[in-house]
């Protein structure tokens, strides 16, 4: 993968919290090609700003959707904000082309183990099935859908675990993935 403009949408109702998100945010400080857009900070009452969530996505060729899975799925923010950003007409339907042949990726954590997740685990599913909505609105956006990049065990780890996290997601924004 070639380096592109990258937008990060982040969203944690509790990012005061968490450690594991703290060493992630860290991962893009410097890196030019990279905008974060904190989702919460920008909307702590949900009233998006629908222009200017549209000129963020026009501005870039890759958005990476970072959150923990919040009851297998999303935080609440980033439904609010598909369904209000994501519009017919322009996102998707008639004429609804703007998004067509970019790309999006979803850099999520988990505080159960990898294990936790498919179908002997706890959760009975594995994290890319429980993502399966936002896959297809990419889809249906028109865009690529790049496989999950998946912090498991945030519950576990210690301070030199989530520095190795952020420096894999540092490199994977920078195309340096294995």
């Amino acid at each position: 993968m070639t380096k592109s403009s990258t937008l990060i949408l982040f969203a944690h109702p509790a990012f005061e919290k968490s450690r594991a998100h703290r060493a992630l945010l860290s991962a893009p400080e410097g890196l030019a090609h990279v905008t974060v857009n904190d989702l919460y900070e920008h909307y702590p009452n949900f009233q998006i700003d629908v222009a200017r969530e549209q000129k963020l996505l026009a501005d870039h060729d890759r958005i990476v959707l970072q959150h923990p899975l919040y009851w297998y799925s999303t935080p609440a923010l980033i439904k609010e904000w598909f369904d209000t950003v994501l519009e017919y007409g322009w996102a998707y339907g008639k004429n609804g082309n703007a998004l067509h042949g970019k790309s999006m990726a979803i850099v999520t954590t988990t505080g159960g183990g990898e294990d936790a997740y498919g179908p002997e685990g706890y959760n009975h599913y594995t994290v890319p099935e429980l993502l399966r909505p936002v896959e297809q609105t990419a889809k249906l956006c028109g865009m690529r859908f790049e496989e999950p990049l998946i912090f498991f065990g945030a519950l576990h780890r210690d301070d030199q675990g989530f520095r190795d996290w952020a420096s894999t997601y540092r490199d994977w924004l920078n195309g340096n993935q294995d």
